[in-house]
């Protein structure tokens, strides 16, 4: 069992920043490939980032290309998703989620999900 805390979620301007971490706990934080997902109002949750177990590879949707980052630190059992240039249409509750298999966008290859954190951009 692996146990995922979000946090870092808030308000901010368009153009603005956001640093979110998700928190592992429970199991070896290293044997998971991680990855972000969102989910706004009415919509069906969305693929963002993944990260591998060791780092060495991301992978990210298109729209967040560019202006956001995704990075771990195994020391720290930590995930980050710096997020830059942020844009209304970012609005969601952002989740974090840990599977032992595949950097994927597949949300049904992650087995243990965060509750989520909001992030509001105001236009």
């Amino acid at each position: 069992q692996v146990q995922l805390v979000e946090s870092g979620g808030g308000l901010v301007q368009a153009g603005g920043s956001l640093t979110l971490s998700c928190a592992a706990s429970g199991r070896t934080f290293s044997n998971y490939a991680m990855g972000w997902f969102r989910q706004a109002p009415g919509k069906e949750r969305e693929f963002v980032a993944a990260i591998s177990r060791s780092a060495s590879s991301t992978y990210y949707a298109d729209s967040v290309k560019g202006r956001f980052t995704i990075s771990r630190d195994n020391a720290k059992n930590t995930m980050y998703l710096q997020m830059n240039s942020l844009k209304p249409e970012d609005t969601a509750v952002y989740y974090c989620a840990a599977n032992k298999i595949l950097l994927t966008r597949e949300r049904s290859a992650y087995d243990y999900w965060g509750q989520g954190t909001q992030v509001t951009v105001s236009s």
